[in-house]
């Protein structure tokens, strides 16, 4: 596990456990470094080559795992006081690359399918979803495609 060049992020490493048939993929216990309380889980897709906006959670903790396809994270640090005040950091997740991403409050995030399929994610949030506990930009405001400081 380790703390990524943004303060507060992290990227820890998960079990892939065979069985018969198929695989068990470890996600997050209660226990783990990174766990802030449990809101709800959800599953997005991610289209090949589509970029989503910017996001920014206000209190909200994520833990983003990508059990099918290939996800590229890009996340951008702009809190005001933080230590690491305008840095960006670069993530690929994916059943290869088999990590979570922890990403807590005030983190810009925003994500691009990268495999030749269509690829999924799953959120396991401190917080229900509370549509004023976000806020958005486009992909614009922010450079996606820089790499990690």
């Amino acid at each position: 596990m380790g703390e990524l060049k943004i303060e507060g992020c992290l990227l820890t490493p998960l079990k892939k456990i065979p069985k018969t048939g198929g695989v068990v993929l470890h996600a997050l216990k209660s226990s783990d470094i990174g766990y802030a309380g449990f809101g709800e889980i959800y599953f997005s897709s991610a289209k090949p080559g589509i970029i989503t906006d910017w996001k920014l959670h206000k209190r909200m903790t994520l833990n983003l795992v990508v059990p099918l396809g290939k996800i590229k994270f890009v996340l951008c640090d702009q809190r005001d006081g933080s230590p690491t005040f305008g840095n960006y950091i670069e993530v690929l997740l994916g059943p290869s690359h088999y990590y979570r991403l922890t990403v807590p409050p005030n983190i810009w995030v925003a994500f691009k399918g990268v495999s030749e399929s269509e690829s999924f994610l799953a959120n396991i949030a401190s917080l229900e979803h509370d549509a004023n506990e976000a806020v958005r930009a486009p992909i614009e405001a922010f450079d996606f495609d820089r790499r990690g400081d």
